[in-house]
């Protein structure tokens, strides 16, 4: 079924009472389009080269990345994307940085053995900041049609960041909030990158572990290739457990996602401003 992503339930926020709404702010530059055509052809390349080298299989075990992606999604990752790449390397294939609204795959800095998938946010020499749920990029407010808030609370190190270290944040993360943060706002260092869920308040993401190291960076998602509603204890462990072949034996027509099934997934870069 895929290698599992992912993450620590235990180190999610407590819930706190709300506080006031930020100052208005202007959104950012919408993304740039990607053609339907060229996203299939490069899908059907890949699968046509291998699933080795060139492509992945992983499935997502919990919500942190709602509504883009859902328990049970089974994604290709494409590790070429993101390949390091010398004078002739790149004159064959697109190697490319990770940009900015990315969907990425990556090795969780605090535990190598385990695969983390969530939203470029930051590149290296960004400035940003949270203010009340809403992130700020270089000074401005970015657009995020993607995001969802799952609880009407804020937290004061979850939705207010940079701010004092919350008890649940990783040494890494004391250390992000210690050597880069200027005048209120975090600077991510060359080299890594800030990145965090789409289900914005049910996340374990750079706030609490610190950045993305670029040797991190496995790949990014194509496509969900299958999404199955299965339950998140099915998915953790990163072999397929018996329970979850006994539920997919029986209900695999029934809780197949067929309108997610073949999914193209889609970044939403966010311009610097």
């Amino acid at each position: 079924m895929g290698k599992t992503l992912t993450k620590n339930p235990t180190a999610e926020p407590v819930a706190l009472p709300a506080d006031a709404a930020p100052p208005a702010a202007q959104p950012i530059d919408e993304a740039r389009p990607r053609g339907f055509v060229a996203e299939w052809t490069v899908t059907i390349l890949l699968l046509l080269f291998g699933t080795t080298t060139l492509v992945q299989a992983f499935v997502i075990p919990t919500g942190s990345m709602e509504d883009s992606l859902l328990i049970g999604d089974h994604l290709l990752v494409d590790k070429l994307s993101y390949a390091p790449s010398d004078a002739v390397g790149s004159m064959l294939l697109p190697y490319e940085e990770p940009q900015r609204g990315d969907v990425i795959v990556f090795r969780y800095p605090i535990d190598l053995s385990q695969t983390f998938v969530k939203r470029v946010i930051g590149v290296p020499g960004d400035r940003l900041r949270i203010v009340d749920k809403q992130v700020f990029l270089n000074g401005k407010q970015i657009e995020e049609p993607y995001v969802v808030h799952k609880t009407d609370y804020t937290l004061d190190y979850r939705d207010n960041f940079p701010a004092a270290p919350d008890p649940q944040v990783y040494p890494p993360a004391h250390e992000m909030l210690r050597k880069h943060v200027e005048n209120g706002e975090l600077v991510v260092p060359d080299g890594n990158f800030f990145a965090l869920g789409d289900n914005r308040d049910l996340s374990l993401d750079s706030r609490y572990w610190g950045f993305v190291p670029r040797e991190n960076i496995i790949g990014k998602p194509l496509i969900v290739y299958w999404s199955y509603d299965a339950p998140t204890s099915h998915l953790e462990d990163s072999s397929v457990s018996v329970a979850h072949l006994q539920d997919v034996l029986f209900n695999f027509f029934g809780k197949t996602r067929w309108a997610r099934t073949f999914h193209l997934i889609h970044p939403f870069p966010l311009e610097r401003q």
